[in-house]
């Protein structure tokens, strides 16, 4: 999945930090007023079609927490238990924030967030794989 280098952060150094647990509690404020999901999709999707080099490992399962996360919001899509869609969130919420454990505008800035989203996708694996074969079956749309 993910080549994490030497220089760049481990997903527990950042699971870790003040900012993801800003991060979390957000999410749950986000989980509590869905409607405010596809705001901060759209946020995420232009700061990810910025930056998509970078996040070129993570692409893909980046694009699948959007569409999750929007299905989620729509209440369509609700197979999912409570800790995946907090973490998926969080992750999101995470990468939208230009402050965090490496900043965005500094060289290598967003290492953090594709470790992150990285750790995310293996963490939730079984939910991800879950959602796109609900997609499948559904006739969705899998790929943005």
């Amino acid at each position: 999945m993910f080549n994490f280098r030497k220089k760049s952060p481990e997903a527990s150094e950042v699971r870790k930090s003040k900012w993801f647990k800003n991060a979390k509690s957000k999410a749950k404020n986000y989980l509590d007023s869905p409607d405010k999901i596809p705001s901060l999709i759209e946020r995420a999707k232009k700061k990810a079609k910025k930056k998509s080099g970078p996040l070129r490992e993570v692409w893909e399962g980046l694009m699948t927490f959007f569409r999750l996360l929007k299905a989620y919001a729509k209440k369509e899509y609700r197979e999912i238990p409570w800790e995946s869609i907090v973490f998926i969130l969080a992750s999101i919420i995470y990468f939208v924030m230009p402050f965090d454990l490496i900043s965005d505008f500094l060289p290598g800035g967003f290492i953090d967030d594709a470790s992150l989203i990285a750790w995310t996708l293996g963490s939730v694996s079984v939910d991800i794989e879950n959602f796109r074969q609900w997609e499948k079956e559904k006739g969705r749309q899998t790929d943005e």
